[in-house]
């Protein structure tokens, strides 16, 4: 086991960590017996300190003012933690912080982590609650000033110390840290070591076997969180990625998009023998629509190969039922439509949405299904319609100066490709593909545009 931990808390501005800055940070190094070393700091946080924060930490913005800024200080912490154990309370709040304020200086911050939360709960059940301010009382821990770095550090040293003492073995220590996975489930020439190592950043990932042959391909957000979920998992396909699997590479796509996109191009190239045994359909959910008794045009949504009207006509594909039911709702809603005429029916009678003005009365027979029908069909044309014609989305890229690029051209995907932001002055459609790749369309493709932008995953879009 490491037996070397950074005990860190952080003071910040706020919770979000895009908006937010830290204010102060603690970092206690101990190595399982005993503090070796410890240090803090104030720090700028390049904006101010709200009332209500100042109240919870007296940090003010008088104090941080000649305070030296995160980039003075990165070095430090760098060094500090290094070959440590990231341990804190609630660990993805202080860790996400951390490894932001890195990326925004173009640095890529990965450390193992250790959340004193989880382990207090594994160790000491029935506590009721487990925030810090409990656990002090519990362990009878003396704490000079509340919400200040150093202090809730040294508090949670003790809460850590303890945890140690209950876990002689050091065994669920040992799984948190690794999150579950068993050195002994990996294959042969794989270690914990190679996966701690993967960037916490979106892109696709690649299994290899010994011979060099790609046997999977994924896609994540987080690809080290994704690879270690696979190799905790007791199932047929982590037990053949344990056969077969001899190394892993990625590339990053910054881009959600991007790596959605590229796994699904990958995986039509090189045919892996994992996603082959385990190939499934990608969209099975479908928004339909059919004629009921009535005359009235339905709205459906189901399994493409469950719809039991045979007369149905399937307007589009979704990856999800949430998706495809979001999407058929949204139609309802712009078109004022009758949710009774669909899967949202709300009961017998009028709908609810009539009963509050938003429905014309198709479920009362007071709208008739030639008038009904014209906004049904304008609302399966909209289904239809997945993307414009020409179009090009923007999204974060993989340097905090960067951006990404995806361009479809006459309704289907051109390519994508990443350009600096101070070269993003995009005026026309032949300006945008200057920075683009061009790609071979899939039906795939726009299928995962039209689902990305209409879950409102698009940071900027511009249509030409």
């Amino acid at each position: 086991m490491d037996k070397r931990f950074a005990i860190i808390d952080i003071e910040t501005t706020g919770g979000m960590v895009k908006r937010d800055k830290i204010t102060e940070i603690a970092i206690v190094l101990h190595d399982g017996h005993r503090i070796i070393d410890q240090w803090d700091t104030l720090i700028y946080p390049e904006r101010s300190i709200p009332e209500y924060i100042t109240r919870i930490t007296g940090i003010t913005n008088e104090m941080v003012a000649e305070a030296p800024k995160f980039y003075e200080v990165a070095r430090k912490i760098v060094e500090m933690t290094e070959g440590a154990v990231f341990v804190a309370h609630n660990v993805r709040f202080d860790y996400g912080f951390i490894r932001a304020e890195f990326q925004r200086l173009g640095y890529t911050y990965t450390r193992k982590q250790l959340c004193t939360v989880r382990l207090t709960r594994k160790l000491f059940p029935g506590l009721g609650s487990y925030s810090l301010g409990n656990l002090i009382r519990h362990f009878g821990i003396s704490v000079n000033a509340r919400h200040r770095a150093l202090d809730d550090t040294l508090a949670t040293t003790i809460v850590f110390e303890h945890i140690l003492d209950a876990d002689a073995d050091n065994e669920n220590v040992k799984h948190f840290v690794n999150r579950g996975i068993r050195e002994s489930k990996l294959p042969a020439n794989v270690d914990l070591d190679d996966l701690h190592n993967l960037p916490e950043l979106p892109g696709v990932y690649y299994f290899l076997d010994q011979d060099g042959q790609v046997v999977y391909v994924g896609k994540s957000i987080n690809i080290q969180k994704r690879v270690m979920q696979h190799f905790a998992r007791i199932t047929d396909k982590a037990a053949k990625m344990q056969q077969k699997v001899a190394s892993i590479e990625y590339t990053l796509t910054g881009s959600e998009l991007i790596a959605l996109l590229l796994e699904n191009k990958e995986i039509k190239k090189l045919q892996p023998e994992i996603n082959r045994a385990l190939r499934r359909k990608s969209f099975p959910y479908v928004a339909y629509a059919a004629y009921d008794l009535d005359g009235y045009i339905f709205l459906g949504v189901q399994k493409k190969n469950k719809i039991a009207d045979r007369n149905a006509v399937i307007i589009h594909e979704y990856p999800d039922l949430r998706a495809a039911r979001g999407a058929v709702k949204r139609m309802i809603d712009s078109f004022e439509l009758c949710e009774n005429k669909s899967d949202h029916a709300t009961g017998p009678g009028s709908c609810f949405s009539f009963k509050i003005g938003k429905c014309r009365g198709a479920c009362t027979g007071e709208e008739k299904p030639e008038s009904y029908n014209e906004r049904a069909e304008l609302a399966m044309r909209m289904l239809r319609k997945s993307v414009e014609d020409n179009l090009v989305i923007i999204d974060r890229g993989r340097e905090p100066d960067e951006k990404s690029l995806v361009a479809i051209v006459d309704g289907k995907l051109y390519g994508w490709g990443y350009a600096h932001e101070t070269d993003l002055q995009i005026n026309s459609l032949d300006h945008a593909l200057e920075h683009i790749r061009p790609c071979n369309a899939t039906p795939e493709d726009i299928k995962i545009l039209h689902w990305f932008i209409h879950e409102n995953k698009v940071e900027k879009m511009i249509a030409f």
